[in-house]
């Protein structure tokens, strides 16, 4: 994620009314190209829904797992270094080592994209990842779930809908859509190892694979990876690309092991370098309103510190259930929330960043590949029967107002969401579920109910929701309880 653009909202009121408000959109001119409008976007003007709800700060906090976490540059263009955790010592570029050492559970996520511009550089680009034992005993590696996929042919950005049910794990968008999918359902793919035996001082491959480019320019291809590793002694990781080396008879062979460790000793950082991020983030007044500037995020390569946000969504301490709204009502909570978007919470839940290049994001915004696992133990605390839904939602980002969310009356082409989304809980009667829905939510857009629960006066039934945050995806979003009114319980029935 790079530049996350703001819209003014030039309105002022007093009190927020209870029901939605409707306007004219006011789109900012610097917002990022959207994709080609569908044909009802170019019929109706879109308009700003207004809604004034609750949005609370989400319990819970990341856990202390570091992520090895590679994506910039996203798109990379000359071979080197892309993220290495090695000791400096004896680098002919020291400072593209961070020398951090990891012990115990650590992950890896890496998102990198190969592109070509002329039919001369369609040479495969190859991802390597190396592991270093730099203790004077073995280590044992295991790799308790992995998968890594390319955009072509592995996972297509191809058209779905706003919501499709997926018991089998078969609907993905984009190669970070399934990658997440599948480590949501606790896959572990084939090609890849389920353990590594490191002898003492040695280095070798967890993985060598290449990002194709393709041979029709202008093109392009990413691949996503995300691994769960657990290992008994130190061990540092690193990332490079390689373009393939090339066979006496110009075809292109794999590189050997000797070809990665000569290109991390003697190599430097992989181009081109994204933009760096903002050292500041400028704030002016807009009347009673805080106006923000723009914020260059940056990309990240780094090690980040969280890769799992685990909380259970109750009213206080003392009560150990979460109250359903009044009827008609609703609440929210924000997800990957990052400066400058916390829907006035001020809750930047940004993983924070152990080690990192100069150049790269300060905090791992976007969450890529971070587990949310939220419960939520729902209680219908008045004497009439109520009809609870809960929703996925994103709402424009924003920061200046608390209180309200802003979405639009036809949601922009551009999408802001693709991924799996697990729901669990005890139905209406009284079956457990579990049910895996494939979300596609677009900027502005209004989520339909995951799950819609009947529940009687003093019923107390708990939902657990959980999701990865897919790459490919701009924060950020919300999770909405809300308590249907008469007119749209009866319609629902």
């Amino acid at each position: 994620m790079l530049l996350l653009p703001l819209i003014p909202v030039p309105v002022q009121f007093a009190q927020l009314p209870v029901a939605p408000l409707l306007r004219p959109a006011n789109l900012s001119p610097q917002a990022l190209p959207a994709q080609e409008a569908l044909p009802l976007q170019r019929e109706l003007p879109a308009q700003e829904i207004i809604q004034a709800q609750e949005v609370r700060v989400l319990p819970g906090a990341l856990d202390e797992v570091p992520v090895f976490n590679s994506n910039s540059p996203e798109v990379v263009t000359t071979e080197g270094i892309l993220l290495s955790t090695f000791p400096p010592t004896g680098k002919r570029t020291s400072s593209a080592h961070l020398n951090f050492v990891f012990n115990g559970r650590f992950d890896i996520f890496s998102h990198h994209i190969s592109k070509a511009s002329r039919s001369d550089q369609t040479r495969s680009l190859f991802q390597g990842i190396l592991l270093y034992n730099p203790t004077s005993r073995p280590v044992q590696i295991e790799v308790l779930q992995a998968a890594t996929y390319l955009t072509r042919p592995d996972a297509l950005f191809v058209d779905l809908p706003a919501y499709v049910e997926d018991p089998l794990g078969n609907v993905f968008a984009g190669p970070g859509s399934r990658v997440a999918n599948d480590i949501l359902r606790g896959r572990k793919q084939g090609s890849l190892p389920s353990s590594i035996l490191l002898p003492a001082g040695q280095t070798q491959l967890l993985m060598s694979l290449p990002i194709p480019a393709g041979t029709v320019p202008p093109t392009s291809n990413g691949r996503s990876t995300l691994m769960r590793l657990s290992s008994n002694g130190s061990v540092h990781v690193a990332a490079l690309a390689m373009f393939a080396p090339l066979n006496p008879d110009k075809t292109e062979r794999i590189p050997t092991l000797e070809e990665w460790q000569t290109l991390l000793n003697n190599g430097a950082l992989a181009g081109l370098r994204d933009l760096p991020p903002s050292l500041n983030v400028k704030r002016r007044s807009c009347g009673f309103l805080p106006c923000l500037d723009r914020i260059t995020y940056g990309r990240v390569s780094g090690v980040a510190r969280g890769s799992l946000w685990q909380a259970k969504l109750i009213d206080s301490p003392s009560r150990g259930y979460l109250s359903i709204p009044q009827q008609g009502r609703a609440f929210s909570y924000g997800l990957s929330t990052v400066e400058q978007g916390t829907f006035g919470t001020g809750q930047i839940q940004s993983a924070p960043m152990l080690v990192r290049y100069p150049d790269t994001a300060y905090l791992a915004n976007g969450n890529y590949g971070v587990q949310y696992s939220l419960t939520l133990p729902l209680r219908n605390t008045t004497q009439q029967n109520q009809t609870v839904a809960i929703a996925f939602e994103t709402p424009i980002k924003q920061d200046r107002a608390k209180n309200q969310l802003l979405f639009l009356s036809v949601p922009e082409s551009r999408i802001s969401f693709r991924g799996t989304v697990r729901l669990r809980y005890t139905d209406d009667v009284a079956a457990p579920q579990t049910r895996y829905i494939h979300l596609v939510q677009r900027r502005g857009q209004q989520g339909e109910p995951l799950v819609t629960l009947m529940m009687k006066p003093s019923e107390q039934r708990s939902v657990e929701v959980d999701f990865l945050y897919p790459p490919d995806a701009t924060p950020p979003q919300v999770l909405t309880v809300k308590t249907l009114d008469i007119l749209n319980t009866q319609t629902k029935k």
